[in-house]
């Protein structure tokens, strides 16, 4: 059997190993580093992927890159963030006149059903879009940073990083100094949640905003709803948990607001307020939970989308009816999404399965001398498959082969999820017999 390639999977894997490449490359420059030590290449291909996939962890401190390497982290944050729908538009727009059926497919199937009437003004409606919210997002922080060096710098580059889903700080503590701080935390967290939602669910809220459109399309309302539900229950839980654990010493509105940060953050972040390794076991399994979840479909975040969950879940409590239809509301999800949904969930559990293993070999002796747990690696893996950044702190200590995982793995659950489900260009086979179907037992 012959291994195919779609010419859409190439270039989308070029395009992002080349700025990956050039990241690393650029933060070698003798400029861009301002540490004590040499930075090690693997080092810089880490931050590099890391940025790129808007994921956020960190084998070396973001501070100790020069203003020079912390400006190109932005870069590439802000190249990863608008990604792979700003990317695919653009390809499938800009190299040729008219659009092919698998370049449309490409783009209406994942994010935005009229791109193939319009794409340059979804692309202006994306990069508007974007910019007008980190400017927002940078101006709220800039009231709070603005008694420190360089205000205007950290502003921005924090509303990038938060927008973009990346979770990257120029601060050695991350956001930890500003745990009580409500503007801090109510604009990151805005921008985490706009950057979160995606573009479709921003242009369908915008219309019915505007008078154009009666009321949200069933995607919108899904997203938003489950969007709210998980970032609710998510507060309620970590409050209960962490209340007389690592937030024990904070006041009751500080609680609250870290309660929410530590909500919303897994989803696909990776700010904290809070350190990760003081958290109970219990808010460590609620965000792994959150972490592999995600963000929503055409959005900056990783994960395995809102939608997804949402469907599988569904399928899962409710079943399908005669037609293996889902039936939410009164709109029926066909089976092809089902299976879509379990398949990218699939793919999701087997890819941090192999990246854990992966870990866990690379990490034997630490895990035998007890620095390590298993708790850690799954963490860990599940932080860089959502390309969410949050760590229980075993990111620096990693070998460099565990390092490799986790770029792969970050790479992956960025860009290998879409791709595994881009429309395939083979032609297709018709079929005058079908195959006798055969049964099994399920459950």
């Amino acid at each position: 059997m012959r291994l195919r390639f779609s010419s859409e999977k190439v270039i989308l894997f070029s395009y992002f190993t080349g700025i990956i490449l050039a990241g690393a490359l650029l933060l070698m420059l003798p400029g861009a580093w301002a540490g004590p030590a040499p930075l090690r290449f693997i080092d810089a291909l880490f931050t590099s992927t890391s940025a790129v996939c808007v994921t956020g962890l960190i084998t070396v401190d973001t501070a100790l890159y020069s203003r020079l390497g912390q400006v190109v982290i932005a870069l590439l944050i802000q190249l990863g963030g608008l990604g792979i729908i700003a990317f695919a538009t653009i390809y499938v727009t800009l190299p040729r006149r008219r659009i092919s059926l698998v370049s449309s497919g490409i783009i209406k199937d994942y994010y935005i059903d009229e791109v193939e009437y319009n794409p340059k003004v979804i692309i202006k409606h994306i990069l508007f879009a974007t910019f007008s919210i980190e400017a927002i997002g940078a101006a709220l922080l800039f009231l709070r940073f603005r008694a420190l060096p360089d205000a205007v710098f950290l502003s921005v580059f924090h509303s990038i990083s938060a927008f973009c889903n990346a979770g990257f700080s120029t601060f050695s503590t991350n956001l930890e100094a500003y745990v009580g701080d409500p503007i801090v935390n109510i604009a990151i967290m805005l921008l985490i949640v706009s950057g979160g939602i995606g573009f479709m669910v921003m242009r369908d809220i915008g219309k019915r905003v505007n008078g154009s459109r009666r009321r949200l399309t069933a995607q919108t309302r899904v997203v938003l709803g489950v969007t709210a539900s998980l970032i609710a229950i998510g507060a309620v839980l970590f409050f209960l948990f962490e209340s007389g654990n690592a937030m024990r010493d904070l006041p009751l509105s500080s609680r609250i607001l870290a309660s929410f940060f530590q909500s919303v953050t897994p989803r696909t972040a990776g700010f904290d307020t809070i350190p990760q390794g003081l958290l109970s076991q219990s808010s460590v399994l609620l965000t792994m939970l959150l972490m592999f979840i995600g963000a929503s479909p055409g959005s900056t975040g990783g994960g395995v989308k809102t939608t997804t969950f949402f469907v599988v879940l569904m399928a899962a409590l409710r079943g399908v009816d005669e037609k293996s239809r889902l039936t939410v509301g009164r709109r029926a999800v066909p089976p092809k999404t089902i299976i879509k949904a379990v398949g990218v969930v699939g793919k999701g559990m087997l890819l941090v399965l192999v990246a854990a293993s992966g870990l866990l070999l690379a990490e034997r002796g630490a895990i035998a001398a007890g620095t390590m747990s298993l708790a850690d690696i799954l963490f860990e893996t599940i932080s860089a498959f959502g390309t969410v950044g949050l760590s229980l702190g075993i990111t620096a200590s990693l070998s460099t082969a565990s390092k490799l995982v986790l770029i792969l793995t970050m790479f992956a659950g960025r860009v290998g999820l879409f791709a595994m489900a881009l429309p395939t260009s083979a032609k297709r086979i018709e079929r005058y017999v079908d195959l006798p179907e055969t049964d099994m037992m399920i459950g």
